[in-house]
């Protein structure tokens, strides 16, 4: 069974690349989510995400209000295919040092999921197997 069928977020949000970082904070914010795809013409370019606000934004003194997505976006957007396990997308989240990756179904971006979404995961699976094991 392909498990990341069952966690990715197939909503994507996207953002254009020459949004201001106001705009895209406020998206995040009303739609509770913790990243965005950042397009350019259509074409998936990048993905900023509220940590990126943080610590590219704030951290820099960059202003909201003029200051564009594509200054402090992630590119290219790192990925996996959405036959890979959670196991290896959490090591590959690692490894990279990011809390969104991108799934995509034959190379084509299809979704995100977080690193919350592999913590809910991870307790729900490893508890079902805990709750196997006899009690001493």
């Amino acid at each position: 069974m392909d498990l990341l069928k069952m966690l990715v977020n197939k909503k994507i949000e996207m953002i254009d690349h020459d949004a201001v970082l106001k705009a895209a904070a406020q998206r995040m914010r009303d739609r509770r989510i913790g990243s965005l795809i950042v397009t350019n013409r259509g074409q998936e370019v990048g993905i900023i995400s509220d940590t990126d606000l943080t610590r590219k934004a704030v951290a820099e003194g960059l202003n909201p209000e003029t200051a564009h997505v594509s200054s402090i976006m992630s590119s290219p957007i790192i990925s996996i295919e959405i036959t890979e396990s959670p196991e290896r997308a959490n090591d590959l989240m690692k490894e990279k040092g990011i809390r969104h990756l991108g799934i995509t179904e034959q190379g084509r971006l299809i979704g995100i999921i977080s690193v919350l979404d592999l913590l809910r995961y991870f307790k729900v699976y490893y508890d079902g197997i805990g709750s196997l094991k006899s009690k001493k």
